[in-house]
């Protein structure tokens, strides 16, 4: 089953239906209702910066502003376990070796769980396929409360970090995530692709397709004076002029990344006006250095190197356009991040990217070098098209892309989910004797 819970008015339906605000749940069947209490579980957390932090720390703000009770399991840094401010951080191991600042989660941290029972959650919601993956089923299941998971990684795309076939690594991948997934009771995917995906593999449960939404008040074009000074200082601190053309890269520099076509349709285009910057860092900026030293545009090529999360918006800002050649995004958080901060789009083909890059409204989609060439020459020689598609990217972001209708369509999801595990239950609890109850009383029973 596949439903879509994107793309809708802020009007968030009630948990219970009615009498009751948005983020209250009825105990027991009880009136006199608490908040509605979630637990997020993610192996990836704070001052780790990817889109999987970002989708997590944006839901978690949205549903505390709707009146939930948000904690959140993760691991930590070493093998101390502790929990501070609604976060509880088991102790674990680097696992940097599999892929970098991966961690695995020690067995420890009974105090955690203990804390964790204690409070007792109504719905636990899973955000990474390892280690608290398994605190998240356990938890669930000792409790009997719904287990909702989403799915933001295309494995396929990062089969060269465990196989050398891809025809097997999909094969591992398609396994794994359909035994993985059999175990909850709703997932979400942040695009129609990776629900597509999750179907391929023979996924059963029901899956949900909800953006991740974005935080519009930081990620906007800059607009006061102190914004556009400060985008000025860091284009001179770079070595820009005003008469540089600035394409900017945000991402972690990762083989999956495809950024070596990046520097190939950089190349190819040979504008001598234009510079590459690459926002990031990681295990593949060697090899990056040397790809654009080899194609000769060394000196159009900037590598900024790591940039603290609080940050990022001030980078977008120095940029007229932003490039990417990834395919293994399922949704895509920068590009909606550029978009939002008012810079057109200029990127590789994607499934993913259908509800973000709009042709020739917020950007364009490219197959190949020449198309990129073509289009950009477009953006950057065209003024008035490039404002016009500034403007209607700040203008999509907004209404499709918005923190609080990702926030609103999760808990739907919740509510959804809690529904059906409730009537599932009532008809089990039913009296198997067909002369217990009237036909008719039983189903009054089961619907109230």
């Amino acid at each position: 089953m596949i439903s879509s819970s994107s793309h809708r008015p802020r009007t968030v339906a009630q948990w219970p239906p009615t009498g009751s605000s948005p983020g209250r749940h009825t105990i027991g069947g009880r009136s006199g209702a608490r908040p509605l209490r979630v637990l997020l579980t993610t192996d990836w957390w704070e001052p780790i910066v990817n889109g999987v932090v970002a989708s997590v720390t944006t839901l978690r703000r949205e549903l505390i502003a709707m009146g939930l009770d948000v904690r959140v399991l993760t691991l930590s840094p070493g093998l101390r376990t502790r929990s501070e401010h609604g976060v509880y951080r088991i102790g674990s191991v680097s696992a940097s070796m599999l892929y970098d600042h991966a961690r695995i989660g020690m067995p420890g941290g009974r105090r955690v769980l203990r804390e964790i029972m204690r409070w007792r959650p109504d719905i636990v919601h899973s955000q990474c396929e390892f280690s608290t993956h398994v605190w998240a089923r356990r938890i669930a299941r000792t409790l009997g409360v719904p287990l909702v998971h989403t799915y933001h990684t295309i494995y396929e795309d990062y089969t060269h970090y465990y196989s050398p076939s891809r025809t097997v690594g999909r094969k591992v991948v398609s396994t794994f995530s359909r035994r993985l997934l059999s175990g909850t009771d709703a997932v979400i995917a942040p695009t129609q692709k990776v629900a597509d995906l999750l179907h391929g593999y023979g996924v059963l449960e029901p899956v949900h397709v909800v953006p991740t939404g974005l935080d519009l008040q930081r990620f906007r074009p800059a607009l006061t004076p102190a914004e556009r000074q400060d985008a000025a200082e860091l284009r001179r601190g770079l070595g820009l002029t005003d008469e540089h053309r600035v394409l900017i890269s945000v991402s972690r520099l990762a083989k999956e990344k495809n950024l070596d076509e990046v520097l190939e349709w950089v190349a190819a285009s040979d504008r001598a006006d234009t510079v590459l910057v690459l926002v990031g860092d990681g295990p593949y900026r060697e090899e990056l250095a040397a790809h654009a030293e080899a194609l000769g545009i060394t000196d159009r090529v900037i590598f900024t190197g790591v940039v603290e999360p609080a940050e990022v918006q001030r980078w977008y800002r120095i940029g007229d356009v932003f490039v990417s050649a990834s395919l293994s995004e399922t949704q895509g958080l920068t590009f909606i991040e550029a978009l939002a901060s008012g810079l057109p789009l200029l990127c590789r083909r994607d499934p993913s990217l259908e509800s973000v890059v709009l042709d020739g409204r917020t950007g364009w989609q490219v197959d190949d070098a020449a198309g990129f060439s073509r289009r950009l020459d477009t953006l950057l020689d065209e003024p008035e098209l490039h404002e016009q598609m500034a403007a209607a990217g700040v203008t999509h972001a907004a209404t499709a892309f918005g923190a609080g209708d990702f926030g609103s369509s999760v808990l739907e999801v919740y509510q959804q989910t809690m529904w059906s595990r409730e009537a599932l239950q009532s008809l089990s609890d039913m009296p198997t004797s067909l002369d217990a109850y009237e036909p008719s009383r039983a189903l009054e029973e089961v619907v109230a």
